[in-house]
């Protein structure tokens, strides 16, 4: 088996399929997972063992798919986003086997944002930027920007900086440890 290098353009395992040309400079993609023609992978990218990328599925640069995670069509991981092992995405609301029936409801998880493990989000809903997402969460809404959830369903739990330290609103304001400053407007974080 060859290891990658720092100076690689891209990794590819020989024990994983991949169908697609879209993949970026300096991604690697490990044993047993398997690109299906049509997934877009950006730059600098790792993806994990058994994991599935199905075609139409697009992945941003600097993503992180650790094992066992399958990303469907319609599926849209932005730029620094985390998956943690096994973590569950779909994209049909109301699927039936061996029907023409599918109904594509796309899902966006947005830059920067955390999916932990075994994490199941339902089709159609968009996780912010920076948000994170619990292990073992059933998220079922559209989690807003900087929001903490875990739980099933998924509920607001907090607020965190996108160094992941937690925020502490005082009339609307917060500052995380890392010197970042944040202003909360009706339930809507935004950098200051």
């Amino acid at each position: 088996m060859k290891t990658p290098s720092a100076s690689a353009k891209k990794f590819i395992h020989s024990k994983a399929l991949v169908e697609t040309k879209s993949v970026g400079s300096g991604t690697r993609i490990w044993a047993f997972a398997h690109v299906m023609k049509g997934a877009v992978i950006g730059r600098d990218c790792n993806v994990g063992d058994h994991s599935f990328l199905e075609g139409g599925c697009r992945v941003g640069d600097r993503v992180t798919i650790k094992n066992g995670v399958s990303v469907w069509m319609g599926v849209t991981l932005e730029d620094d986003v985390f998956v943690g092992p096994n973590a569950a995405f779909t994209n049909d609301r109301n699927p039936v086997s061996r029907q023409n029936k599918f109904r594509l409801e796309p899902t966006r998880i947005k830059r920067g944002a955390a999916v932990g493990a075994n994490a199941t989000v339902v089709c159609g809903v968009t996780v912010g930027e920076f948000a994170m997402i619990g292990a073992g969460s059933v998220v079922t809404r559209n989690v807003p920007d900087h929001v903490l959830v875990y739980g099933n369903p998924a509920k607001a739990q907090g607020f965190l900086c996108s160094c992941r330290g937690r925020l502490k609103f005082v009339s609307g304001v917060a500052r995380c440890a890392c010197g970042k400053k944040y202003k909360n407007i009706k339930g809507q974080i935004s950098q200051r």
